[in-house]
């Protein structure tokens, strides 16, 4: 039996999976597209480079790996649970990861994730990527609130989050694992502009 709400959902269901992921464009001349097969060589690619690795415990080994992670970001996608997108340049250049997860259309909530390459760093790639999707989420289909957290030794982040409109809200104590142990994470949240 469901239980029905005492107030309307702030996005209503439906309202994504009706359409296909959009190609979001970004400043600095970037695209935030599906991923396509050909990428995988430079997914699987990134995952080998150290900084990528110290923040992202959960990896791929392999090509077939990195494909089954594109069909599974193709299925949050239709059962409305995540987007997953590529930073590219517009030649289709992959400078990066971006993601929007854990939906939750009742509260209007979601999670933002992301990596850029190493060529890609200090150029203001991530920046960028995380305001166009933000923009996107909140103005476009309705969210109310995005959050993101990070490793509170992950300083490059917090000034992504911070740029791009992010205010810390506090400390998670030991809330992650990582390859050198437990860490605690810093929590940014961007609210939509009533």
């Amino acid at each position: 039996m469901t239980r029905a709400l005492s107030t309307p959902p702030a996005v209503p269901s439906g309202v994504i999976s009706r359409s296909p992921q959009p190609v979001l464009r970004a400043a600095l001349g970037l695209v935030l597209r599906p991923w396509e097969p050909a990428d995988a060589p430079a997914f699987l690619a990134a995952y080998q480079d150290e900084e990528i690795r110290r923040w992202h415990t959960r990896r791929p080994r392999c090509e077939a790996d990195v494909q089954d992670w594109f069909a599974g970001y193709h299925r949050d996608w239709e059962r409305e649970k995540g987007g997953h997108w590529a930073i590219a340049r517009t030649d289709g250049d992959v400078l990066g990861r971006i993601a929007l997860r854990g939906w939750d259309f009742d509260d209007g909530v979601a999670g933002v994730g992301y990596w850029v390459l190493p060529a890609a760093r200090g150029a203001g790639v991530a920046t960028c990527a995380v305001t166009a999707l933000s923009a996107w989420a909140l103005d476009e289909i309705g969210f109310h609130r995005l959050q993101l957290d990070h490793s509170t030794r992950n300083q490059a982040s917090c000034r992504v989050a911070l740029k791009a409109g992010y205010l810390l809200e506090g400390t998670k104590r030991s809330a992650a694992v990582h390859d050198d142990g437990r860490h605690d994470m810093h929590l940014h949240a961007r609210i939509r502009q009533m």
